[in-house]
């Protein structure tokens, strides 16, 4: 079986431990020959990946690895990329979700004011990447985890459009391991669903199991009650995810007859969310507290004692995904899989060119979407709203700053005083901080 050259562009990120560790449990389904971190942050990067270093020497010592901050060494001969990049870190996130609550706006990651303001810093980040292995192994592909999707998929599309990036999402993933607990399943793979939308705003239309049973009257009874919460919720989820996961029974309410993205919540009830936000402590506050604490003081430990076992880091199941979809390319096992594609006439009623998640079968030739046919007018009518705005960010950051952009010269000075917040240039989130995270 061949095996493959794999970089993960984010070599500094809290997910990359288990990603590696994903990539481990796959060996046999997904080979790898060579393995490379890339950041531009060298010593955050040098913490995690000398952690895996001492992972990898134990389970995998055949597998060549590298870190590094140089784009050449880090892209050459590379078969696939993984890229999972955070522009500004999470210093820049935390303002991106404080400034619009201080105003009474709704503060989150990937929409409103701070989710166009973290597109505009992440456009330049991913065609950076997409030129580097376009420049260093132009027959590889890139697999994008980068948020927010939407925007970075449009800004591709347009600006890239040749470019073998796939833009993907793991909160429908999530969301499909919450519905496999709840009917009883071992996991998510044990369900056969339709589903359309654009990114962190679609519906569920089908659910069934592997013997065409249909579990959608089951999950809709739970969810009506308790949400996406399981039976057995996980302690460790951080407060705002589980809000999250609850709020979803209001939102499954507006269309009983489908199951929804939980990021509808942001869309439909702003409101809620900003009366149940606060505004000196956010999700980026929450994310920094425990799992970056957690991560980092797992790898110190494991490169201090040199074992594996001195730190508690997990396996990603999210993670999952990309291998899934990596092995999908590589060895053209036309997997159905959710992602971000042109429309291209897939939802009949819905504009051509809008970049929307659906299944697609993937194989060598990347991504081949399924029809999905006429849409209902509600969900059409909020997808063209909210479609629109991405459309709008993509197109505009894209071509407006896109000089900019791409040589990371736009003001953030500019930014937060446009977003009504103050700049302060103390602040560690200048231009050079494209840290993956």
């Amino acid at each position: 079986m061949k095996k493959f050259s794999v970089v993960i562009a984010g070599g500094g990120s809290t997910f990359t431990p288990g990603i590696v560790l994903m990539l481990l449990a796959n060996q046999d389904r997904f080979p790898l020959r060579s393995l490379k971190f890339y950041d531009n942050d060298g010593a955050r990067q040098e913490t995690i990946a000398e952690a895996c270093k001492v992972i990898l020497k134990e389970q995998a010592p055949e597998i060549e690895f590298s870190y590094t901050t140089d784009p050449q060494a880090a892209f050459t001969d590379v078969d696939f990329v993984m890229a999972h990049i955070r522009v500004g870190k999470y210093p820049m996130r935390e303002q991106d979700e404080k400034i619009p609550l201080r105003h009474g706006v709704l503060g989150q990651e990937t929409c409103g004011p701070g989710g166009i303001a973290y597109g505009m810093r992440s456009i330049g980040g991913v065609l950076e990447l997409v030129d580097y292995m376009e420049k260093y192994s132009p027959n590889a592909w890139m697999l994008n985890y980068s948020n927010p999707a939407a925007i970075v998929a449009e800004a591709t599309r347009r600006l890239r459009p040749n470019a073998k990036i796939l833009n993907i999402c793991d909160m429908p993933i999530g969301i499909e391991g919450r519905m496999a607990q709840i009917v009883g399943l071992k996991d998510r793979k044990q369900m056969r669903v339709r589903y359309y939308g654009l990114n962190h705003f679609g519906w569920w239309t089908s659910i069934e199991d592997l013997d065409g049973n249909d579990l959608m009257p089951k999950l809709r009874e739970y969810v009506a009650k308790y949400g996406y919460v399981p039976p057995s919720n996980d302690p460790h989820t951080e407060a705002s995810w589980n809000d999250t996961f609850a709020k979803a029974k209001d939102v499954q309410a507006l269309d009983p007859q489908t199951m929804p993205n939980t990021y509808l919540k942001y869309y439909l009830f702003p409101d809620y969310v900003v009366a149940h936000s606060n505004p000196e402590r956010t999700r980026a506050n929450e994310v920094m507290d425990h799992r970056e604490k957690n991560v980092f003081s797992a790898c110190r430990a494991i490169i201090a004692a040199g074992k594996s076992t001195a730190g508690d880091l997990e396996i990603d199941e999210h993670a999952s995904y990309i291998v899934d979809l990596a092995t999908a390319i590589a060895f053209n096992t036309q997997e159905r899989m959710l992602l971000i594609v042109p429309n291209n006439g897939a939802i009949h009623n819905f504009d051509a060119d809008a970049m929307v998640e659906i299944p697609c079968l993937v194989g060598h030739n990347g991504p081949e979407p399924l029809t999905v046919g006429d849409i209902p007018h509600f969900q059409k009518g909020l997808m063209s709203q909210a479609g629109g705005s991405g459309k709008t960010g993509g197109r505009c950051l894209g071509t407006a700053l896109l000089p900019q952009a791409v040589a990371g010269d736009y003001p953030v000075e500019n930014r937060a005083e446009r977003l009504g917040g103050e700049s302060d240039p103390q602040r560690p989130h200048c231009r050079q901080q494209r840290l993956l995270a």
